[in-house]
């Protein structure tokens, strides 16, 4: 499809902007629930619900029946590290750590599946979406207020769940070469919080969820509602994006939760945090730009291979 290259870029700007009130609802959310474990495997498994519906509207099942044995390793694989181990080290450590250093770690996670996809996937960068890359990691430091490290266990954490996504990403960029991305978000959520409900459960922390009230119950259902929308569009995008671009154009997500941080709560924008934001948005441009331009020359082909026939 000739107009992939901008469908994957509109999908992922997307995803970055439901990560991002995805991040300004959670904040009043985990607080909401308190235990944010039982948070995390209730609002995960809601998800998996949610795609347990869209594989039988969509009659998925056949597909599901023609994976084969290699196909559900890996799908197990993107369950274990994508869709449960991470979430538990990350945010256990959230609670043992300030948000900010949190968020910064997070955020390096296009860093490393750069690092991991150019050798593994064989992906090229342009010496100016290279470059973009370094802009966007400093737009981030500045965006975030980042100090620097205390180099503790939970920072440590982190980085192990940053990392675990990135290879996450790579097998499932590989994966959709011969999977569907519904079939590949759903399992991730499915298998996940089924190692999630597995882990709450040995933690004696079941009776929590039946104990839940009705407003606990709205403010989990939201971010489980904003989740599966982050999945579809996320997925989706991959498809169509080398992941190197795709994993980057998320970091406007945390442009979205300090503006919307910044109407809300604090009703302010620090110079800093504009300085962040403009250097985000310059190397969107950068990392934006190669691509369209490909997208510009597909779309452009047809006429001229018409006019060579003609």
């Amino acid at each position: 499809m000739k107009n992939k290259y901008s469908l994957g870029v509109l999908l992922a700007l997307a995803t970055a902007l439901i990560s991002g009130f995805s991040n300004f609802i959670m904040k009043y959310s985990v607080s909401v629930v308190k235990n944010p474990i039982v948070f995390t495997t209730l609002k995960n498994a809601l998800v998996a619900g949610v795609f347990i519906g869209i594989f039988l509207l969509l009659r998925k099942w056949r597909e599901i029946r023609n994976l084969k044995l290699h196909q559900w390793s890996k799908l197990m694989l993107i369950g274990l590290i994508g869709g449960s181990v991470p979430f538990i080290l990350y945010f256990t450590a959230l609670s043992q750590t300030s948000a900010v250093t949190a968020s910064f770690i997070h955020k390096t996670l296009f860093i490393w599946v750069a690092l991991m996809a150019i050798p593994f996937l064989k992906e090229k960068l342009s010496w100016l979406q290279g470059a973009a890359l370094g802009l966007l990691l400093t737009g981030s430091i500045f965006l975030g207020g980042f100090s620097g490290f205390q180099l503790n266990t939970a920072e440590l954490m982190i980085l192990i769940a940053t990392i675990l996504w990135a290879i996450e990403n790579l097998i499932a960029k590989h994966m959709l070469q011969e999977i569907s991305s519904t079939i590949i978000g759903g399992f991730r959520m499915i298998l996940g919080s089924l190692v999630l409900s597995i882990v709450v459960w040995q933690q004696g922390n079941l009776s929590l969820i039946s104990g839940l009230n009705s407003s606990q119950w709205l403010w989990t259902i939201i971010p489980a509602l904003l989740l599966s929308c982050y999945i579809l569009c996320w997925y989706s995008s991959l498809k169509h994006l080398p992941v190197t671009i795709a994993a980057s154009l998320l970091v406007p997500a945390a442009l979205v939760t300090n503006v919307l941080s910044a109407i809300f709560i604090s009703h302010t924008f620090p110079a800093r945090e504009l300085l962040g934001a403009a250097l985000i948005i310059i190397s969107l441009g950068a990392l934006i730009y190669p691509i369209w331009l490909k997208w510009k020359s597909l779309k452009l082909k047809p006429a001229n291979d018409h006019n060579e026939n003609a």
